[in-house]
Formats: structure tokens, C-alpha cells, sequence
């Protein structure tokens, strides 16, 4: 007997809060474009009810998310969607640095731009791993509770690709911090992220789900006009601080390296796939 497949993410209403939970356990919540186009669909449907005053994103299973989708029998990176985040064209039918180019400005970058401006306050619920693409989905949030087994890692440089795309580093950790984080690759457990202000609390992995609904819950009994008007001062001071022009910036250079393994190694990735990133160490 066959059944449906699971929907990539799932929607729930629990009272003024919309919680988003990534749905894909058996592959770590790898992020391929169905999941990151069902995210989109599930952040709008949240800006638009009017019940919902915080949205809390979460992940199913043992891990938050480990990153964009380079191995699974379900990567479609390949195909085409409709675009959502941006003017530039369909990358399915190009090739080379105009198909990654197209694909990844819709759907890395643009769409992790997008969800930051979300009207409304984000709270991440961070279990297990938060690697790579993973940490783009913490860092668009507004805070993060994590649990106390979490971890965070960016271990792109082993492709010789300076950090995932939306390049935040600099500004969610001190820059010190954010190369050492880059240069070794290293896993950065949930109390060392707490210490270097990257995340707001560390909690017992029992009580994640708890303690981050009663967090919400005090969000939302904020004024909704309060809330998004302090959402958007804050993320201006971020922009004036370099944010946005910083991210474009290293988004070329993040494809200037794709384009060199390309040119110089097996493929855009250097030939880190997943088996070769798991015995790197990540």
C-alpha cells in the first residue's frame, strides 16, 4: 500500500502563533527547492492571517536543518519553480555560471532576503544540527532558542567556497569569531554561540518546544504595529551597518569559487559531496 509523501513543511496554528516545522527528518531537513518553496509559501500564509502575531520555525526530527540539499534521492535542483524572490530568469534550461547564478539569487539569497523582512517576529527552535544552509534559516529569524545539544557549522570553505550565501557571519558573531568559525570548519556548540551573541537562549533538548512557545507567546501579547516597526529599525541598523551591500558583495565572490572548481576540480562543489563532507568532518 503507497502513500502520500510527506509535505516538505508543515503549517500548525497554536493560538496567536504560526508554528513552521521543516519536514523532511529523514534526510536531516536538508533544504532542496520543494522544502524551500514550501517554507515560502507557509512565511506568507503567516504575514497574511491576521490571528498569527509571531511565527516560530522548527524542524522535525533529531536535527534543525543540515543544509541545502546536495545528495538526497529527492534533490531537484535541476527543475524548474515559479519564481518568487526575483527578477532573474529560470535557470533550469542554462548552463554554467548563469544557470547557478539565476537559481541561487531566487532561491538562497532572495528568498532568505525576503523572509528576514517578514512583518512579523521570528522565533527559530534550534535542535541538533544547523549547518550551512540550515544556519541561513536561523539567522533570517528574528531570535533562536536552541537546545542545549545543538551545534552550528559552515564547513563550505572546504569547497573553497567562502560561506553559504546569504554571508552573514560578520554581523550574527564577531568577525573574529566568524573566521575562525569559516577557516576551521569546526562544529560551534549552542553554548559557545550563546556566548559570542549569536543565539538568545540554550535549553534543556526536553524543553525546546516549551520554552520556545512561551517565548512567542510573551512576543505576542506585544502590540502587532510595535513589533513590526522594531523589527524593521533594527534590520535597517543591520543594513546601514554594511548588511545587505556586504552580502552582495561576497555573493559574487561566492561565485567567482564556483566557477573556479569548475574550471579546476570535478565539478562547482570541488567534489564535496555528501559522503565527502561527512568524513571532513561535518
Amino acid at each position: 500500500m503507497s502513500t502520500a509523501p510527506a509535505e516538505p513543511v508543515r503549517y500548525e496554528l497554536r493560538g496567536p502563533v504560526a508554528l513552521v516545522t521543516l519536514n523532511r527528518p529523514e534526510y536531516r531537513n536538508a533544504q532542496n527547492s520543494a522544502m524551500t518553496y514550501a517554507l515560502d509559501r507557509a512565511l506568507y500564509r503567516a504575514g497574511a492571517d491576521d490571528r498569527v502575531r509571531v511565527v516560530v520555525l522548527a524542524g522535525a526530527g533529531e536535527h534543525f536543518c543540515a543544509g541545502h540539499d546536495i545528495g538526497t534521492p529527492e534533490r531537484d535542483a535541476h527543475l524548474p519553480f515559479d519564481r518568487r524572490a526575483g527578477l532573474w530568469w529560470d535557470h533550469s534550461d542554462k548552463h554554467g555560471a548563469e544557470s547557478r547564478f539565476a537559481r541561487e539569487s531566487e532561491v538562497y539569497l532572495g528568498m532568505c532576503r525576503r523572509w528576514r523582512e517578514l512583518p512579523k517576529p521570528v522565533v527559530a527552535s534550534v535542535q541538533g544540527a544547523c549547518i550551512a544552509g540550515g544556519l541561513m534559516l536561523a539567522w533570517v529569524c528574528d531570535l533562536i532558542v536552541a537546545s542545549d545539544d545543538a551545534f552550528f557549522a559552515d564547513p563550505v570553505v572546504r569547497m573553497g567556497i567562502p560561506g553559504v550565501e546569504y554571508f552573514a557571519h560578520p554581523w550574527v558573531m564577531p568577525p573574529r569569531i566568524a573566521k575562525e568559525f569559516l577557516y576551521t570548519g569546526e562544529r560551534m556548540s549552542a553554548r559557545r554561540a550563546y556566548e559570542v551573541g549569536m543565539i538568545n537562549r540554550v535549553v534543556a533538548r526536553t524543553e525546546l518546544p516549551e520554552r520556545t512557545m512561551e517565548l512567542a507567546d510573551r512576543i505576542a501579547d506585544m502590540p502587532r504595529m510595535g513589533l513590526a516597526l522594531t523589527k524593521r529599525a533594527v534590520n535597517q541598523a543591520e543594513d546601514l551597518q554594511g548588511m545587505h551591500t556586504g552580502m552582495d558583495s561576497v555573493f559574487g565572490l561566492h561565485h567567482l569559487a564556483h566557477a573556479h572548481n569548475a574550471e579546476t576540480a570535478s565539478d562547482p562543489l570541488a567534489g564535496m559531496d555528501v559522503r565527502a563532507m561527512k568524513k571532513a568532518g561535518s
